[in-house]
């Protein structure tokens, strides 16, 4: 699908580096630009004496303050963009971060998550989350030092024959038509009906080249290496300036108490990447 609005999140004590960076993308598709800026709330304290109180209500009024600032200067800045821009923000409690996050980007096409807050621990996980969980629509990841773009001309897929990989596909299917070439990776796949068929890749292969888009399928053995790091390796070697992958075919739980491939990419993106779910 085309963008046409793309959202991006940022909070006070955050730079400007990723509102630049995604004003960016937006010009490239002539995209609406939209800003979310959040302030996670403290939960109050547990057993706490009355000053203490005093004390908690005082910082939640520091940060409503710390929030208007924010989006204050985030409306100054767009104001200087050539794009379309609005900014919006939100005090949620930091238990419902990821839900107000996934609420705001159901009225976006695509939100990118930059360096700024991918450095970060609490709003890089609540962003995250929201976009994936919450919202139905996909999620850019953009690591420090990459250089996105909206248009690539080189782009792995890791397809799984899941469907949250299959919907990554779909929603990136505009990208994947303009690309010089796009590699169809599978990892040891595994032939039948209930894996990725006869002759793995083929079906996938054959829907996107139905619409024009020109792929490869790379069959990859693992060789006791973990899918991420055979990925991270392919990408490299064809060159990839985009990743396209589904998110979460295993639960949240299983992934952070196992591992898994979407929290390897997560943690350490080697190169701006698309996931859906």
């Amino acid at each position: 699908m085309s963008y046409k609005t793309i959202l991006t999140v940022t909070a006070a004590g955050f730079g400007d580096g990723d509102l630049k960076l995604t004003a960016g993308l937006c010009e490239q598709v002539n995209a609406h630009f939209s800003v979310l800026v959040v302030a996670l709330a403290a939960p109050p304290p547990i057993g706490s004496a009355g000053a203490l109180s005093v004390a908690w209500l005082e910082e939640r009024e520091e940060d409503m303050t710390r929030l208007d600032k924010r989006t204050a200067a985030v409306s100054a800045l767009l104001a200087g963009f050539a794009v379309s821009a609005d900014v919006s923000s939100d005090y949620v409690e930091l238990g419902r971060g990821d839900e107000a996050i996934g609420r705001r980007a159901r009225y976006a096409d695509l939100t990118v998550i930059g360096p700024d807050v991918l450095a970060g621990e609490t709003l890089r996980q609540k962003a995250i989350e929201g976009a994936l969980f919450s919202s139905g629509k996909p999620l850019l990841l953009v690591p420090e030092g990459a250089s996105p773009t909206l248009k690539p001309k080189h782009v792995l897929v890791a397809w799984d024959s899941r469907i949250e990989a299959s919907r990554a596909v779909r929603e990136s299917l505009e990208m994947l038509k303009g690309a010089d070439d796009v590699h169809l990776v599978l990892v040891d796949p595994v032939q039948g009906d209930d894996h990725h068929g006869e002759e793995p890749g083929a079906d996938a292969a054959a829907y996107l080249a139905r619409h024009g888009v020109k792929v490869t399928i790379d069959r990859l053995p693992g060789m006791n290496r973990s899918v991420s790091e055979v990925l991270r390796q392919h990408a490299l070697d064809t060159s990839a300036d985009l990743m396209v992958m589904g998110a979460y075919g295993h639960s949240r739980l299983r992934e952070r108490l196992f591992g898994g491939v979407t929290k390897s990419m997560i943690s350490e993106p080697p190169l701006p990447i698309i996931l859906a779910r």
